[in-house]
């Protein structure tokens, strides 16, 4: 597909916290009187709060986050190259004035619906329940034996029983005869609107897939885990045409050495947890690299990561699941389009067993896979995440 259609949404401004009301500064006169009084009421209001609700983690800080309308902005940027992440990038992002670390510090997501649009992000010491979808999520990342911690965010490995990313954060799936039809939408979480839509209109079978330079990445994974959809995290690779086409400060380039190009994935992997694998975002030429793929598969697998890709690369193996899409489902930004795109996906999928389709969380797509997904089963087709669809190779 033309690499120009690979246009990121706008990066959503940061949010502004709502926090406790704070207390009039005591004037100086008999200040040590008035803060040990303020001392004092804080500890009486705190025994009453545990009292009453019988959680002793009720008053632990939260951020409101209302991510129904973060990003719906004009003036922003449109590529990751024009999306400013902190200069020190294993540091926390910084929320308004509470720092908030959101590559290590587990986030639980609440229940939107009655604070009209908002998500509630608990931090820190959560119980690791997400509350925004009760019914058929997945379970809260990181799992037990999966990560290895560091100051600059987790890392995925390989579990000393052997048990790998790519099979504990896949959506469990059972087969039953039809022949499966699999979809990634991509280009999640830089715009909160269409971030939320994907979660909430899409079928779990879906398989989304985030950037990694989102800001509150992590928040947005657990959301959508919670929904029960699998999740991939976008790699930036070089394009052809770059740099006129930048896709950011952390692409993988095709002659660097292969140290950086690991160098470089760690600091992607670390944004966040629960992905069950990595794909492409852009990255023809790194792909065309038979060099630069040894190098990235090698590291995918020692971490034990499924790769998938658009299409692009197609012919890559490593040794690690696999699976390309057979379809660009979006080339063309029209409903018609899009739904020729699906009717051919289910002719692949009568003809092999399986077709495996890719797009962009463009408002139009994401209305069209919404629909399509609804009456796949009628038309003889089962809905599988992209996991069920992989081959190792």
């Amino acid at each position: 597909m033309p690499e120009s259609l690979r246009v990121m949404f706008a990066k959503p401004p940061p949010p502004r916290p709502i926090v406790a009301a704070r207390p009039n500064k005591p004037a100086r006169t008999g200040a040590p009187i008035a803060a040990a009084g303020a001392v004092m009421m804080f500890g009486c209001a705190a025994a009453i709060l545990v009292a009453v609700t019988g959680d002793p983690k009720a008053g632990t800080p939260t951020v409101r986050l209302a991510v129904a309308h973060i990003g719906e902005v004009s003036g922003g940027p449109t590529t990751w190259s024009d999306v400013s992440i902190p200069s020190d990038p294993n540091g926390p992002v910084r929320t308004d004035d509470v720092a908030v670390d959101l590559t290590t510090t587990p986030e639980t997501v609440a229940d939107a619906g009655p604070m009209d649009g908002q998500a509630v992000i608990t931090l820190p010491g959560v119980d690791g329940v997400s509350h925004a979808f009760s019914s058929g999520g997945l379970a809260q990342s990181p799992i037990a034996g999966l990560f290895l911690q560091r100051p600059g965010g987790d890392l995925p490995i390989i579990a000393p029983d052997g048990r790998t990313a790519a099979m504990a954060y896949a959506r469990p799936f059972t087969p039953n005869g039809k022949p499966r039809v699999a979809l990634v939408i991509g280009g999640l979480g830089l715009n909160a609107k269409s971030t939320r839509q994907a979660i909430d209109s899409l079928p779990p079978e879906v398989t989304l897939s985030f950037a990694p330079y989102a800001d509150g990445l992590q928040g947005w994974i657990d959301m959508a885990r919670a929904a029960g959809h699998e999740v991939l995290l976008e790699t930036p690779m070089e394009p052809k045409d770059y740099p006129e086409n930048d896709p950011g400060p952390y692409t993988l380039m095709a002659d660097s050495r292969a140290d950086e190009t690991v160098h470089r994935l760690e600091w992607l992997l670390s944004r966040a947890t629960g992905y069950f694998g990595v794909t492409n975002y852009l990255g023809s030429k790194f792909t065309a690299s038979p060099t630069a793929m040894n190098t990235f598969a090698g590291a995918l697998r020692s971490r034990g990561l499924a790769f998938i890709d658009d299409g692009t690369a197609a012919r890559a193996g490593g040794g690690i699941p696999r699976a390309s899409a057979d379809r660009i489902i979006d080339d063309q930004l029209s409903a018609d389009a899009i739904d020729r795109q699906f009717a051919a996906l289910e002719t692949q999928a009568t003809r092999t067993g399986r077709a495996l389709g890719s797009g962009f969380a463009y408002p139009v797509t994401l209305e069209e896979a919404a629909k399509w997904a609804s009456a796949l089963s009628a038309h003889g087709f089962q809905l599988a995440p992209a996991s069920a669809v992989m081959v190792q190779r």
